[in-house]
């Protein structure tokens, strides 16, 4: 076995914060919580349909996911959303370039969904505010970060430490929201200001930051943080609400007054990932390698999966750590050649995973599978992973990043390019747009009657949460992962779903 690297060297913990965000983009960091105390520890609220918000029953599964978490309309009755382009997300707005699916978005008219809503108004679709009735604003008052003239919402996200710039497109997808808001709109007479912060990839770092938006913004809102545990505490105990990109510990998940717009909980996977493989490659998900970077987030998420596969049918023969120093990884490819592994998943950050690609194409082996979360549905993968990056598949709870079609995505790209002229569109600036925009939702409908402890309470009645159709629906108030996702595949130039246009829908397998 590799010899770990001590603890306190910069390349552990350059790989620990990474490969703690990896895993949970996948399903979550298989901490010792079982869903049900996840959810007990946020307390319980009615949702919008009437029942109590909670987690998942003992033995993994979820209620039917037609019992109102997910939209309606058509295709909802079988599990899937209703395509992207139909109803929430209306016509794509005016562009100056390509929306075949192919473009940028650069050239898309940021102002054209407009639409500035008073108490009794029908925002137009996709306009800054929602497609819901604003409250009225009698009776609204200035608070901590609020003013005459402003509402101060803080983003604490890892931008510098041992990666710099880690996660800074939460930032910048929180910030290209607070600029397309403040082109048309105010709430109560108030535009929104961004308070960035650094939480450096370090829980001490991320608790100061938390003091700091405690004392001078009203929220915090898109943020994305390694050791996010270490503000969990502070956030609660003034009582700010934290509407997150993503949670990544279980003290971020049990903060009371924490949620986020990717919604997930600990040990949890969505069952439609290992059906998928077993109808596609029945052959293939009976010899499974997984193979992970050795550090603790990614070996605990790649036990979950392995347990989660298992117990669906599928058949794991190799779970193999690789190290952070490790320079040799043929000897991971000749292992995979000498166990028949015909399906390869992978948990780390994308460098590490072309070493191990490159590998096994130096020795001439090629699964029938290869198989890794979303992290390496990014640009800047396919730059250096060149050839070895044909074929390869991700799951993802989001559209795919070039159908600009699809209004919302025209939208977040045209006003990314806007405010970070250049930056490549990812899962940390997607979700991010997708909380600030259910942060401005939420406090247009609270009106007068927005406080910090209203809109905690608003925000734990949120489910089937999409951001008109960026994503897979979201159960933002239980915190309970999605029993939505899709199989995407690099072919050719592009990325495509194939798993189907929408998303598929199923239960949750309890992966402890």
């Amino acid at each position: 076995m590799p010899r770990l690297l001590p603890r306190r060297t910069r390349l552990a913990a350059t790989m620990a914060a990474t490969t703690i965000v990896t895993c949970l983009t996948l399903a979550g960091c298989g901490s010792n919580l079982d869903p049900q105390q996840v959810a007990a520890g946020r307390g319980t609220g009615t949702t919008n349909g009437g029942t109590a918000a909670s987690g998942a029953p003992p033995d993994g599964t979820v209620p039917d996911i037609d019992d109102g978490d997910l939209p309606t309309g058509p295709g909802a009755g079988d599990g899937s959303v209703p395509d992207s382009t139909g109803g929430g997300g209306g016509a794509p707005p005016d562009t100056g370039g390509d929306t075949s699916g192919s473009g940028d978005g650069s050239g898309t008219d940021p102002g054209a969904a407009g639409g500035s809503g008073g108490a009794n108004d029908t925002p137009a679709e996709n306009s800054a505010t929602g497609d819901g009735a604003a409250g009225d604003c009698d009776g609204f008052k200035n608070t901590t970060g609020i003013t005459d003239s402003e509402i101060t919402i803080a983003n604490a996200s890892d931008i510098s430490g041992p990666v710099p710039g880690l996660f800074e497109a939460a930032r910048q997808g929180t910030q290209a929201f607070v600029s397309y808001y403040n082109s048309t709109e105010k709430l109560c007479g108030r535009s929104l200001k961004l308070l960035p912060l650094d939480s450096r990839a370090d829980a001490g770092a991320d608790q100061q930051a938390y003091a700091t938006a405690c004392e001078k913004s009203f929220a915090a809102v898109g943020s994305v943080s390694s050791f996010d545990a270490g503000g969990a505490a502070t956030a609660q105990k003034c009582g700010l609400p934290d509407l997150r990109a993503f949670t990544v510990t279980p003290e971020r998940q049990t903060c009371s007054t924490c949620r986020a717009a990717y919604a997930i909980s600990s040990s949890t996977i969505s069952d439609t990932i290992p059906k998928f493989w077993l109808k596609t490659e029945p052959e293939a998900s009976q010899h499974v390698g997984i193979f992970y970077v050795n550090v603790a987030a990614s070996k605990v998420n790649a036990e979950a999966f392995r347990n989660a596969y298992e117990r669906a049918g599928m058949n794991v023969d190799v779970l193999q750590p690789i190290d952070t120093a490790e320079f040799n990884y043929a000897t991971y490819a000749q292992q995979m050649k000498d166990n028949d592994i015909q399906f390869v998943q992978y948990f780390g950050p994308y460098q590490f995973a072309i070493k191990l690609q490159q590998a096994m194409k130096q020795q001439s082996f090629t699964p029938k599978v290869y198989f890794q979360d979303p992290t390496i549905y990014d640009a800047n993968y396919l730059k250096q992973a060149g050839d070895v990056a044909q074929g390869v598949y991700v799951f993802s709870t989001t559209e795919l990043f070039d159908d600009t079609g699809i209004r919302e995505m025209a939208l977040y790209r045209s006003w990314l390019d806007q405010v970070a002229p250049g930056a490549v569109p990812n899962y940390y600036g997607l979700y991010a747009w997708s909380a600030a925009r259910l942060f401005v939702e939420q406090a247009t409908a609270l009106g007068g009657k927005l406080t910090r402890a209203s809109l905690v309470d608003s925000l734990a009645q949120v489910k089937g949460w999409t951001s008109n159709g960026l994503h897979a629906p979201m159960a933002v108030g239980a915190g309970t992962t999605s029993p939505c996702a899709k199989i995407l595949q690099y072919s050719g130039s592009s990325w495509s779903s194939v798993s189907g246009r929408n998303f598929t829908c199923g239960g949750l397998v309890n992966a402890t």
